[in-house]
């Protein structure tokens, strides 16, 4: 092909996307500010990329879409790697720890890996052994807080995903149905009926959302994990559940549109309070769920999703440095009672702030092929 047939978007798109990865695989954490010490003597490296944590999880994920479009040898060798030596070490489960197996459940699906035995033990233990809230939601038990009856909108990229693309890999329908409750009890506990957003979390001891946090980057794992499970189940338009989790889905992008930073096409990390500082993890999950709920149908293709959209993804290019480091992310974020806590939350590279760029920006490709 001659230079003059190559579309230079789609390749300067293409050279984002593998410095993303690049900068993936190799952050680190030269201090030792963002390891986690547990109370067994684990130290968990949160920022790197050899370890086994939801950042990674997210990581993983990102890898899958980007090899699923483009079958990119490297993102397929690099998850590979990362789950066979992970799984030769092990580690505990939670609601966290459970998100690497929605990426395993696919490349066993795809013939890539067997992962059958891992698949089948963690898929049991969120069915009958993780911990429950009232009303049987999936307590957010982490590494190190029981978190005990609370919901948080995390819970659903995090755990639920996994559950149900094991079920319909290993073709067990209750786990799928499980999921489907989840998503309805979250909902319900979680989303704003006032504005359409979602409360960071939820607690049944007090009954209260804790600091009312409209947070960025947990409202961004719904707009994510909607348009994923209604794809993943392949929902029919006549279904009751993909019409409620669409009436979800557009009251809460719709809320979006009108809070979306216009100079930077950002979100702030507290999405209704311009105070707070503007945040591109949780950016690059809005462009990644808008662009495929546009893609797939459910928001109407109209003017002001279509500029959200591609404001959002000016909005992370613009934030990624030549090295392929996305900046601007916050570090992982627990449940506050004061929003003022999440205003101090520092930024720094992470491997789910890479991921949620690869994501966008891989669902940007789309539009290239």
């Amino acid at each position: 092909m001659s230079a003059r047939n190559v579309n230079p978007s789609k390749v300067s798109l293409l050279k984002h996307i593998r410095n993303l990865i690049d900068c993936l695989v190799n952050i680190k954490d030269e201090t030792g500010e963002f390891l986690m010490t547990l109370e067994d003597g684990r130290v968990i490296d949160t920022k790197g990329w050899k370890d086994w944590e939801w950042t990674h999880g997210i990581g993983l994920y990102g890898l899958l879409k980007f090899y699923e479009i483009t079958e990119d040898s490297d993102a397929l060798e690099i998850s590979l790697a990362w789950f066979k030596e992970r799984f030769e070490i092990g580690t505990t489960k939670n609601v966290n720890t459970m998100s690497p197996l929605l990426t395993a459940a696919y490349l066993h699906e795809a013939g890539k890996a067997n992962y059958l035995v891992h698949l089948d033990s963690w898929a049991e233990w969120v069915m009958y052994d993780m911990p429950r809230t009232q009303e049987g939601g999936l307590q957010h038990i982490t590494y190190l807080v029981v978190n005990h009856q609370q919901l948080w909108d995390d819970t659903l990229m995090m755990s639920v995903l996994p559950l149900a693309k094991i079920g319909l890999v290993l073709d067990r329908p209750h786990y799928v149905e499980e999921a489907k409750r989840q998503f309805l009890v979250h909902i319900k506990y979680l989303q704003d009926i006032q504005t359409g957003l979602w409360f960071h979390g939820w607690t049944f001891a007090g009954r209260h959302h804790f600091g009312k946090a409209r947070w960025g980057r947990g409202n961004c794992w719904i707009t994510v994990a909607i348009p994923d499970f209604i794809e993943m189940l392949k929902l029919s338009e006549a279904d009751g559940l993909r019409q409620y989790l669409v009436a979800s889905l557009v009251a809460q992008i719709n809320a979006l549109v009108r809070c979306q930073d216009q100079a930077t096409g950002l979100w702030h990390t507290i999405l209704d309070d311009d105070t707070s500082y503007l945040e591109s993890s949780c950016t690059a999950g809005f462009a990644y769920g808008i662009l495929k709920a546009l893609r797939l149908r459910l928001i109407p293709k109209e003017e002001r999703f279509l500029n959200a959209a591609k404001k959002a993804v000016e909005g992370v290019l613009a934030n990624i440095t030549p090295e392929g480091e996305l900046k601007l992310v916050s570090f992982g974020t627990p449940v506050f009672d004061d929003i003022e806590e999440y205003k101090k939350i520092p930024l720094t590279s992470m491997p789910y702030g890479q991921s949620l760029a690869l994501l966008a920006l891989t669902e940007y490709l789309r539009t290239f092929v």
